[in-house]
């Protein structure tokens, strides 16, 4: 089988080389990888960086937006030019780890079609990341939003927004994805599981950055879209 790896990427100079690197060496056991990055308009040096690791890695797929579109519309075309049984997205700015895919890969292996990895299978950690008000609304905000999910498909999820989403290809045929931005997440998530997939969920870590580092995600403006984006396909697709 072949694993789709896709990394969307957006004014990620300072981390891209070293995803790069550690996504180069992972062995995932049972797949093949296909790996796809796709610069969504990228104004720093971010795609120089790129082109230059790949003067030495031939088998890397690497498409460009001519302008940003969003992290969806980037998702969206890694999705489509990929050749996959399976596919997982691999943000660019090291929150997360890459030695968690081959965790995952091993939840498909042993028959779970869809892993989700979660960051909050535990309470606010107020001696590391949760003592600032910036991350304790984050994990507030993500708690918040997967009770909302879990209440209207049926299905108990701990994470709804985590970036580390496994699923098979063959569900896209089945599902429309109309997302530009973050709000990916609440849709592939609600279209999953309105398709009748049970998701599982493992434990992973996570590194988290603030705004000062380049963090995008807006708590509030990007919580409210996603809250209306579950309601939205609860009802529609």
């Amino acid at each position: 089988m072949i694993l789709s790896i896709i990394i969307p990427v957006f004014n990620e100079e300072k981390t891209i080389l070293q995803v790069l690197k550690k996504i180069s060496i992972i062995k995932v056991d049972g797949f093949k990888k296909e790996v796809i990055i796709v610069d969504d308009g990228s104004s720093d040096k971010t795609q120089e960086k790129i082109i230059e690791f790949l003067k030495n890695e031939k088998n890397i797929k690497f498409i460009k937006h001519s302008k940003n579109m969003g992290k969806g519309a980037a998702v969206i075309t890694g999705m489509k030019n990929s050749k996959g049984d399976y596919i997982v997205i691999q943000d660019a700015d090291l929150e997360y780890d890459p030695i968690h895919i081959s965790e995952l890969a091993r939840e498909v292996a042993d028959g779970n079609p869809v892993v989700f990895g979660t960051r909050l299978k535990r309470f606010p950690n107020f001696k590391k990341e949760e003592k600032t008000f910036q991350f304790l609304t984050h994990y507030l905000g993500n708690r918040f939003l997967s009770i909302i999910t879990s209440a209207l498909y049926g299905q108990w999820v701990t994470d709804m927004e985590t970036g580390y989403k496994m699923f098979p290809k063959k569900v896209l045929k089945r599902i429309k994805l109309n997302a530009k931005g973050f709000e990916f997440e609440p849709e592939i998530t609600s279209k999953l599981l309105k398709s009748g997939y049970r998701i599982k969920e493992i434990p992973i870590s996570v590194n988290p950055r603030g705004y000062d580092q380049g963090k995008k995600l807006n708590t509030i403006k990007d919580g409210t879209k996603a809250l209306w984006y579950l309601l939205k396909y609860r009802l529609t697709d």
